[in-house]
């Protein structure tokens, strides 16, 4: 079990860090309820998104793509991004390197 606080991201929709080290970072997002929202963003760091389960419609750039259980993507640095839940779940990411901002 992660020794990480669980924090509120926005509205239905908390984070938690799961384990990190300098070069990388896995942290899970939960999505409680339809409409939620991973707000449109972007870091310098490269994210790996694994959809642990629910569904969600992700906007990567100018690209919207729907994803459910056991799909995955990578985000490229830069890229704005952002999700709205479709069926509520959890979200798997890892940055490289770590985001300092969420520790």
């Amino acid at each position: 079990m992660s020794a990480f606080p669980i924090v509120p991201t926005g509205e239905n929709v908390t984070r938690q860090v799961l384990s990190d080290h300098p070069e990388l970072m896995v942290v899970a997002f939960n999505f409680d309820a339809v409409g939620a929202e991973g707000a449109l963003h972007n870091h310098p760091h490269v994210q790996s998104t694994f959809v642990s389960s629910g569904r969600f419609l992700f906007t990567l750039g100018d690209e919207q793509r729907e994803v459910g259980p056991g799909d995955s993507f990578v985000i490229n640095s830069d890229v704005t991004h952002g999700c709205v839940c479709l069926e509520p779940g959890r979200l798997i990411d890892s940055f490289t390197p770590r985001r300092d901002d969420f520790l």
